[in-house]
């Protein structure tokens, strides 16, 4: 099964300086329909103006990445972490028992990200945080995998969740192929671009919701950034 999901259906909000949708239920948006996918539970396309940011505040027992589109986010917890990640890399913070953190943009420029929450695989972990960069040509014509929690990843990023976050950049006319582990299921989201999934059209913004399927072919019809998460 492969269910388009338009942007333009997604919910969200206005708060001035952030602009968010959410692919999920989140905040004042509710829908029954939309609660997760798989251990999924939320997705949030966030952009950031100049100088803003989420002030501090407390997660616990979720795995949280942050895919960074367009500009840089800089984080800060109470941990004593700081760090800056730039559009194409990724940072991942689990957060266990508790942990307190702020993510602001520091940049002269919006900055466009995705955040992504995964329920853990256990609870009452210690926190932890990282970031990692990622070649950009990596990424060209294939899918690779950024953070993970599942066997053989060992390069990637690691989470506590039974999940692996991957991303692919496809000029105009290439194509990339996806295996898919019976009885997983796949969120694909167009960050840029044009992409036919399986015979599904979608534009930059539009999410995928995949189940019962064991591969995925993405086709770009416009050069196209591709972000994807596989879980249970």
């Amino acid at each position: 099964m492969i269910e388009l999901r338009p942007y333009r259906e997604l919910g969200g909000a206005q708060h001035g300086w952030l602009d968010t949708r959410h692919h999920f239920s989140f905040a004042d948006y509710y829908d029954a329909k939309r609660m997760h996918w798989g251990h999924l539970r939320v997705w949030n396309d966030d952009t950031i103006a100049a100088h803003s940011g989420f002030p501090t505040h407390p997660h616990r027992d979720m795995e949280i990445i942050t895919y960074v589109r367009k500009g840089a986010i800089t984080h800060q917890d109470n941990l004593g972490n700081r760090g800056r990640t730039e559009a194409g890399d990724v940072q991942v913070m689990s957060a266990g028992t508790g942990i307190a953190h702020s993510e602001f943009n520091e940049e002269d420029q919006a900055t466009q990200i995705f955040q992504i929450w995964i329920m853990p695989n256990e609870r009452g972990l210690p926190p932890t945080w990282g970031t990692k960069p990622f070649p950009k040509g990596e990424r060209s014509g294939a899918f690779v995998t950024l953070a993970s929690g599942l066997p053989g990843d060992s390069e990637a990023l690691p989470i506590r969740a039974d999940a692996r976050l991957v991303a692919a950049t496809l000029k105009a006319g290439q194509s990339a192929n996806y295996p898919i582990t019976a009885g997983r299921k796949v969120y694909l989201v167009a960050a840029s671009g044009q992409i036919d999934v399986n015979g599904v059209v979608a534009a930059a913004g539009d999410s995928v919701a995949i189940s019962n399927e064991r591969l995925l072919l993405v086709s770009a019809l416009e050069d196209s950034e591709i972000v994807l998460v596989d879980v249970a």
